[in-house]
């Protein structure tokens, strides 16, 4: 019989995607790499269509040039790389890189976070817009109003690669991250036989859709990147909010579990609690300004 009948009724079967987009002998494209990839481009193009729309600048004056953004994807991408690698292996698996430190460069083994990302690209954007005589909160806007399309495009490469599941559930849009017995008896299924949360589609449609479309009214139809840092602001604290909030249907990693002794309590849930103040903090001291004013960071 097959095993799909074994199946709980209230779930649904993983549809087993592969991983690997192509392969050409030894070089295989994996859509992982395809989600990063596609984000940071999308990010890039976008801004560049933000930077240079003078209906949404304060007097109709462009904040940069166009080789700015050409050059700062550049900084951009290794940022992401490196930070988002270095606070995976802070955050997350600290013991395990400290008996292995050489596995800190085996990123082909998976391995990245998103609050070290943003920490990378942070410190590039700061570092870039001194560099350039640009004011630091105008770039962060444009640069944070495209970013949502990456993080649904990731979140997605996440559930094809069948990782970062959810917690169990009885719900009937539960997915079962196996398609058989056999696989879990030869230790394929980590995720076991339980329908689950299919958690990275809702980090998908909130992360990545719907924070993408609040940013777009913010600065479309609300005009505000005359406002520097009200666009990031409200990126920063619409993510943290919406990652807070699918923790709570997220499986926790398992090296770390849950912590301080709960059972809800997860290291996603404490690293996203600053963002949403930050957040908040930047779009309520965020203020219009003129370009008569001074550059500022």
């Amino acid at each position: 019989m097959n095993d799909y009948f074994l199946l709980p009724l209230a779930s649904l079967p993983f549809p087993n995607i592969n991983p690997i987009l192509v392969q050409i002998g030894p070089l295989a494209v994996h859509w992982y790499g395809v989600g990063y990839i596609v984000g940071i481009l999308f990010a890039w193009w976008y801004a560049k269509r933000l930077a240079f729309n003078p209906r949404l600048w304060p007097d109709g004056i462009l904040p940069m040039k166009p080789e700015d953004l050409d050059d700062f994807i550049v900084w951009a991408a290794i940022g992401v790389v490196l930070g988002g690698r270095t606070g995976y292996v802070l955050f997350y698996d600290l013991p395990r890189y400290i008996a292995h430190p050489l596995d800190i460069f085996a990123v082909w083994q998976g391995g990245m976070s998103f609050h070290g990302g943003l920490l990378g690209v942070i410190l590039a954007m700061t570092l870039f817009s001194i560099k350039r005589g640009i004011r630091t909160w105008s770039l962060f806007d444009v640069v944070a109003a495209g970013v949502p399309v990456g993080l649904g495009l990731v979140r997605v490469c996440n559930f094809i690669n069948a990782e970062l599941w959810g917690r169990p559930t009885d719900m009937p849009w539960g997915v079962v991250f196996c398609n058989d017995r056999l696989q879990q008896a030869l230790g394929q299924c980590p995720a076991g036989l339980d329908p689950r949360h299919p958690s990275q589609l809702y980090e998908a449609l909130l992360e990545g859709l719907v924070l993408f479309v609040v940013l777009r009214i913010l600065t479309h139809s609300r005009l505000k990147l005359k406002t520097p840092r009200f666009v990031g602001g409200a990126f920063i604290c619409g993510y943290g909010l919406s990652r807070i909030f699918v923790e709570f249907f997220r499986e926790p990693d398992q090296q770390l579990g849950y912590l301080l002794g709960t059972n809800w309590l997860t290291m996603g849930m404490i690293l996203s609690t600053p963002m949403v103040l930050a957040g908040i903090w930047a779009m309520a001291t965020a203020k219009p300004v003129t370009q008569s004013q001074p550059q500022a960071t």
